[in-house]
């Protein structure tokens, strides 16, 4: 039973060497503490909730969820991390596995859903052997050699792919399996195709690696999925700063400013009278000198565009036009940034600093408008390989433009985008894979009970208990594919152990064959290892929590 407890009596009360009272919390606050057993499923139980939330999404025929945040904004994804970002929690076990699920997206960008669905079941089993007095220790020492054994596994029974600039298909078709289970896989050959060309145009294939500031996403409402394309440059949502400027610039030289193009203002508060024609003129003539000046700055550095990160004065504006130099306005801070990098430009903080040597490059800078709206983007293209570290190799920016019916689509394709990529640029670092469609997770279940039958300690049910765990995923999918799922798994596990095959598993779209390999179904191998890592460490975690001392509310 939780007790409700107050300052001294939370962790008793300690004694200083005269014997007073020493208060380790202070007097009148009233606490709630669960200890002991009670602790431990507690935590399990909320754990086990918050990954049954998401067991409906895993896989290519998961479900969706419809998030509403309290401004009654709209996201509908199936991808665990976001869920779970959105879902806004605060419980304190909770959380752990909200972190875990974006530690597997940050590392490896895919397989958020099922790291936590992963975790959930292996506290599901391991609450059994609470049940039976084993210590929570000796259940995670047991977990830690499972995982292990199962790596270990892993890594034997992966294959290594080959792929090659020219030959880009076995990248497609792993960028297809991540893109399965999205709202947008009606799509997902296209949005494949995308995400390879763009991170093979950055990737450095003699170093293996990618660097994912070099691709740009964009998105703006309109037309359809299947428009999504790969630009050779950069676009930014802006158009020309007055419509009597060209559409179209070639050899543009670039001068970046995060200054306001008008003229000083002094810092104080002031106040200026004018009472007379003369001395309006005056104003109004000193007024323009400062804006001819700013023109003559940028005619003297060679400049024919102007991105500015602020706004400018109509005069300003015409006058820019008068003298054949085009710009835009209003440029938000991130693209500022982005024009920079793609253009090689140095950022401009001050008209006086103004020169040559600080201008970026692109052959082309043209508006485009797009469909029969007055929507207009701004593409730079012909840009010249840039470098974001000093010992990285120069590439090509290259952006991808996104169009939707609306903002939940594109968001949803953007982030179905991102996960493909991370897939891609996964192999290109480390191209072994392993088969899916719960394949990996039936192999590694029977390779960690037989290593049990080896294990002569009371470890060898925490073992058996991994065992089981792992066997959610297989179940998971034929769940949600509306299959058997019990009789499904004993049949796939009999025949891995009757043939010897590490690639039969769950037929989720029915194609009459078990056989993941013959589907084309796999996945990397740093993900699953990182699913099984993550997974462990965050059950071993909440294992160890043998307290919980909250506020009363």
């Amino acid at each position: 039973m939780a007790q409700r407890i107050n300052g001294a009596q939370l962790l008793g009360v300690s004694q200083d060497e005269n014997g007073n009272p020493v208060y380790l919390m202070r007097e009148g606050t009233e606490k709630k503490r669960a200890r002991g057993l009670e602790a431990h499923k507690s935590n399990i139980t909320i754990a086990r909730a918050l990954a049954n939330t998401l067991r409906t999404s895993l896989g290519p025929r998961g479900m969706d969820k419809i998030l509403v945040s309290g401004d009654r904004e709209l996201t509908i994804t199936n991808d665990g991390a976001t869920i779970l970002e959105r879902m806004e929690v605060d419980n304190h076990i909770a959380r752990l596995l909200v972190d875990l699920s974006k530690c597997q997206d940050n590392e490896i960008g895919d397989g958020t859903t099922g790291v936590v669905v992963l975790a959930g079941s292996l506290l599901e089993h391991a609450e059994t052997l609470l049940d039976k007095g084993i210590h929570p220790i000796r259940i995670s020492d047991g977990y830690d050699m499972a995982c292990d054994v199962a790596i270990k596994h892993l890594e034997n029974i992966a294959t290594t792919y080959s792929f090659s600039a020219d030959n880009k298909e076995p990248l497609i078709k792993a960028a297809m399996t991540s893109l399965g289970s999205k709202v947008i896989n009606r799509y997902h050959r296209t949005m494949a195709e995308v995400a390879v060309d763009a991170v093979l145009r950055v990737a450095d294939l003699q170093r293996n690696d990618v660097d994912f500031e070099l691709i740009k996403v964009r998105s703006k409402i309109g037309g359809k999925l299947e428009d999504i394309k790969i630009i050779n440059g950069f676009l930014i949502d802006q158009e020309m700063s007055h419509p009597g400027m060209r559409k179209s610039i070639n050899h543009a030289k670039i001068a970046v400013l995060t200054c306001p193009f008008e003229p000083p203002k002094p810092k104080t508060t002031y106040k200026i009278d004018v009472d007379s024609v003369e001395k309006y003129n005056t104003l109004y003539k000193e007024e323009q000198q400062f804006f001819i000046n700013m023109i003559e700055h940028l005619k003297g550095a060679g400049a024919n565009f102007v991105a500015c990160q602020w706004g400018f004065d109509d005069e300003a504006n015409h006058l820019l036009m008068q003298n054949d130099i085009n710009a835009v306005r209003w440029v938000k801070g991130e693209d500022i940034e982005a024009i920079a990098l793609a253009t090689g430009a140095r950022i401009i903080p001050r008209f006086e600093d103004i020169s040559s040597d600080k201008l970026g490059y692109a052959e082309v800078v043209r508006e485009v408008s797009l469909g029969t709206s007055s929507d207009k983007v701004m593409v730079f293209e012909g840009l010249q390989p840039q470098q974001t570290t000093a010992d990285s190799v120069p590439h090509m920016i290259s952006t991808v433009f996104i169009r939707g019916g609306n903002n939940m689509i594109i968001e949803e394709a953007r982030r179905s985008l991102h996960d493909a990529m991370c897939v891609v640029r996964n192999l290109i670092r480390d191209p072994r894979v392993i088969y899916g469609g719960g394949s990996a997770e039936i192999s590694c279940s029977l390779a960690v009970a037989e290593a049990a039958e080896h294990v002569g300690t009371v470890e060898q049910y925490a073992l058996r208990a991994f065992s089981e765990a792992l066997d959610i995923i297989p179940l998971t999918l034929a769940r949600n594919s509306s299959i058997q799922p019990i009789e499904t798994l004993a049949m796939v596990k009999a025949a891995q152990k009757k043939t010897g095959t590490h690639h039969l598993g769950i037929d989720c779209m029915r194609r009459n064959t078990i056989d993941m390999k013959e589907q084309n179904v796999f996945e990397t191998l740093s993900s699953k290892v990182q699913q099984l890592l993550l997974a462990t460490q965050v059950v071993r975690m909440i294992l160890k929590i043998d307290e919980v001392i909250t506020d009363e509310v």
